[in-house]
């Protein structure tokens, strides 16, 4: 038995591949999920929280008044 995802054009690489035994539909079911959730927990994990980058990205300097000079010599 073998699942492949519906309306492409090309013949994907199946994404399942029963080589022994008879599956029922639900054991087929939660494998597919867990199989499909395996890429997203890397990705989650390599997303940082980028907000101080965007002072630099939007190159945005210190305004003038009271402590400007200190703000001034932070991290650019």
């Amino acid at each position: 038995m073998t699942i492949t995802v519906p309306g492409t054009d090309t013949d994907p690489e199946p994404l399942l591949q029963v080589l022994a035994g008879n599956p029922t539909a639900e054991e087929l079911a939660a494998l597919t999920a867990v199989v499909a959730t395996l890429g997203t927990a890397e990705e989650e994990a390599h997303e940082h929280d980028r907000s101080w980058q965007r002072r630099a990205a939007l190159r945005m300097r210190p305004a003038p008044g009271p402590g400007a000079w200190r703000r001034s010599s932070l991290h650019r």
